[in-house]
């Protein structure tokens, strides 16, 4: 169960909670500048499940970010509270070196107003705002273009975002089908994602928040700020994390 006052309190959203898709719109923009995209617990040895009402006490009461499967499984918990319809997919993400990983790699989310739209607060540096869940349309958002294609399969209906480079051409972000999947269908690749080597998620340490006019980042031992397009980049000590994690990010790991 979700308190919902509490949810919106903590993502410092006070607006209309009416379902329709200018409340999406501010719902998803608020989660993505207020609750970071982190792994943190990964290397302190804490367990990570796949269940909706602990990853939402994770977000709301102990004021903690966390990677696809828990942000985007308590948005959606917030989202039906409100009266939203979501379902959730499942996707595979692409990988730097060509190809993607497997089924369940990622959770992203369809929400079914008078139109569908792809809403994703969990996948770190991405749209800030849900997208129109509509095949070979550019769409603008506040953190770049992005589009959804449709790939060629004989096998099953699926669509691809991409994101606009600065060079003019398109960079795979995930692929996915719009089968309805359970949360219980994401726990293998939960386990997997902290606890196998192979994963990035146990080779460093990222704790990520969008802001207004960017991004900020502490990815292992650098701390990166982004500001409409210019970076800079610092390192950090071991003495310094916790007083960056708390205020860039909000985040004690000594609240439980």
């Amino acid at each position: 169960m979700v308190h919902v006052p509490a949810y919106l309190a903590r993502i410092a959203y006070s607006g209309s909670t009416e379902p329709n898709a200018e409340t999406l719109r501010a719902l998803h923009r608020a989660h993505m500048l207020t609750v970071p995209f982190e792994n943190l617990d990964i290397a302190l040895g804490r367990k990570i499940v796949v269940d909706q009402d602990v990853c939402v006490r994770k977000v709301v009461e102990q004021r903690r970010g966390g990677f696809c499967y828990e942000l985007n499984g308590a948005f959606a918990t917030l989202l039906e509270a409100l009266g939203f319809r979501v379902t959730l997919l499942s996707a595979r993400v692409a990988r730097e070196k060509g190809g993607e990983g497997p089924e369940f790699d990622h959770l992203t989310l369809r929400v079914d107003l008078e139109r569908p739209w792809l809403s994703d607060v969990g996948f770190g540096d991405s749209f800030l705002e849900p997208l129109e869940l509509e095949a070979a349309k550019e769409q603008i958002d506040p953190a770049g273009r992005f589009r959804l294609a449709q790939l060629p399969s004989e096998l099953e209906d699926r669509l691809q975002l991409e994101r606009a480079q600065p060079d003019g051409s398109w960079k795979p972000q995930y692929s996915f089908t719009l089968e309805p999947r359970q949360i219980s269908d994401f726990a293998g690749m939960c386990h997997y994602h902290q606890t196998s080597p192979q994963s990035s998620f146990t080779q460093s340490s990222i704790c990520s928040r969008a802001t207004p006019d960017g991004r900020i980042t502490l990815s292992g031992s650098k701390l990166i700020v982004t500001r409409g397009g210019a970076r800079e980049e610092r390192p950090i000590s071991d003495k310094d994390r916790p007083g960056i994690l708390q205020k860039f990010f909000g985040i004690n790991l000594d609240r439980r």
